[in-house]
């Protein structure tokens, strides 16, 4: 089972040269989410070669301008490719007011159902599950009502051990019974132990999301042992000041966090257009947290 992070923007507040404002897909088996959707999107959905029609759920953690404004031509463009899916769209409900005054004028209907899912700022609950995975919210702590958001994966079945099918010669009902934890029982009555027949399958994985906020410890035990964690960094150390006055957090910040969390790797993004480079923004992480990468337009991190 595939679960990737696409990094589509990683800039604060405005796009520079070489940074679009934030947005992320994740694609967990063929299921793809769009967090954030930034200026500019779309384009960078097409030159990291996304497929438009396989998003089918968005996801906005707040209603700050680098964090949305990219949605409105996203949907635009949907309409114009002949979209019939519904769109899931997770967001604070005044999302849905500025999505409405945008498309009043619009020359026509947009050919697709819109769907929304607001959000709780109070509380973590879950705002989506299938058979595979769950999504639940982060609640942070910014300038405005503002989500985290929580990707984990299902327990995975036992995988049963080579040469095990042909060996008893099973039958489709004895694999899927053996693969859901039970024992096998030969036609003459003997019963094959469970452990005998499978391994152990891999660990479900995990990706935590966490865009603009103060640090934030109450996030620790939502987030524990999360494989990645993505944090915000806007920040150096130095502009601690900055950070808390704008409610953002700095790369040590995001670094501790990672570490208190148990985290397994953290992608620190989210960089103020003052920073040239992510250089010194990763230095000041790693040495708190060494498993630590700075997010780069395009980078793709498989979990």
């Amino acid at each position: 089972m595939s679960f990737k992070v696409t990094v589509l923007g990683s800039s604060s507040a405005i796009p520079t040269s070489s940074r679009f404002t934030s947005a992320q897909i994740v694609n967990i088996s063929e299921r793809f989410f769009l967090i954030d959707c930034g200026e500019a999107t779309q384009i960078q959905l097409r030159k990291f070669k996304i497929k438009f029609s396989k998003i089918n759920h968005i996801l906005i953690s707040h209603l700050h301008p680098d964090h949305y404004l990219g949605i409105f031509g996203l949907m635009s463009s949907f309409a114009l490719m002949g979209r019939k899916n519904p769109l899931h769209i997770y967001c604070f409900k005044e999302l849905k007011e500025l999505i409405d005054s945008q498309f009043k004028y619009y020359y026509g209907s947009l050919g697709y159902r819109v769907e929304y899912h607001f959000l709780n700022q109070d509380v973590s609950e879950e705002i989506y599950n299938d058979n595979i995975l769950t999504i639940k919210t982060i609640p942070l702590k910014h300038r405005i009502p503002t989500s985290g958001f929580l990707i984990t994966e299902k327990p995975k079945e036992l995988n049963i051990k080579k040469d095990i099918i042909s060996y008893y010669n099973l039958c489709i009902k004895d694999i899927i019974q053996i693969k859901r934890g039970f024992d096998f029982i030969k036609e003459n009555g003997e019963i094959i132990k469970n452990s005998e027949l499978t391994e152990p399958p891999i660990s479900p994985k995990s990706f935590a999301y966490c865009s603009d906020t103060l640090y934030n410890e109450s996030i620790i035990e939502i987030i524990k042992n999360v494989d990645l964690l993505y944090h915000e960094a806007t920040f150096l150390l130095s502009e601690k000041d900055r950070a808390i006055e704008t409610y953002h957090s700095t790369a040590f910040d995001a670094a501790t966090i990672a570490k208190k969390a148990n985290a397994k790797k953290l992608l620190i993004g989210h960089f103020s257009a003052r920073y040239r480079t992510s250089d010194e923004l990763l230095k000041e992480a790693c040495a708190v947290f060494e498993n630590t990468i700075a997010a780069e337009d395009g980078l793709v991190i498989e979990i």
